[in-house]
């Protein structure tokens, strides 16, 4: 089987952490602290949404209060997710098209995981990058494209 079919239950992180929607926006920055992750899904049966640190500073600079804003006012909803069977790829794809980093995984509604770009990057093969003695002819100085 080639990497890329790998299904993402191999590679995704469980369980994941989830909030209630009632959740203030403190208490969602002090778990997403306290716990060194990046996200955390709204609800468990059925999902409502997903909050990521970026909606957390997004509110701050808006200056929102986040004593009485939860994370129902934030997070994103419909939320874009996957299910545990499909495959690497299928989650690398997916993010592009959807311009997400954190795919929710499920099975009937329920998260039951997560992956995001930074567990494909650490799952992908490394690609070795072969660099020329001089720079071609057709780039000018300071241009990398």
């Amino acid at each position: 089987m080639e990497r890329s079919e790998t299904p993402v239950r191999e590679i995704m992180t469980s369980p994941v952490r989830s909030v209630e929607p009632e959740t203030t926006l403190r208490e969602a920055a002090r778990v997403l602290s306290d716990e060194s992750i990046g996200s955390l899904v709204v609800g468990e049966d059925p999902l409502d949404g997903i909050i990521t640190e970026t909606d957390v500073v997004r509110a701050v600079a808006r200056e929102v209060d986040p004593a009485s804003t939860t994370v129902a006012e934030l997070m994103s909803s419909p939320v874009v997710t996957m299910r545990p069977t499909e495959t690497v790829f299928t989650a690398g794809e997916r993010m592009g098209r959807n311009r997400v980093k954190k795919l929710p995984v499920t099975e009937e509604g329920r998260p039951v995981g997560i992956v995001t770009t930074t567990d494909l990057a650490h799952f992908l093969p490394n690609r070795r990058v072969g660099t020329a003695s001089s720079p071609e002819p057709d780039i000018e100085e300071g241009e990398f494209e």
